[in-house]
């Protein structure tokens, strides 16, 4: 069952089912970045990369691969602390 179809728990009147929603929540947002993050990783480097695909890679693939996954990171933390930085306080 898609958790985003299942009915939201019920509620006593306290705020802990909403807290423990907005949990739930952030934490399918960050697996859907997580997962977005790597496919997008995963594709820009692989093709990047690997100019003759075949059943392994070669110490030039496997190197470039690994420099433009470190770029990618690097990037995204930058970037994250940017945002962070930036937001109103």
């Amino acid at each position: 069952m898609d958790p985003f179809s299942s009915p939201p728990p019920s509620s006593s009147g306290s705020g802990v089912s909403n807290e423990m929603m907005m949990d739930q929540v952030k934490q399918q947002l960050a697996q859907a970045y997580a997962e977005e993050f790597f496919g997008t990783v995963r594709d820009k480097c692989f093709s990047k990369c690997v100019t003759k695909p075949s059943s392994s890679l070669s110490g030039g693939e496997s190197s470039c691969i690994s420099r433009c996954v470190e770029r990618y990171i690097e990037a995204t933390g930058i970037i994250s602390r940017a945002v962070v930085t930036s937001l109103p306080r």
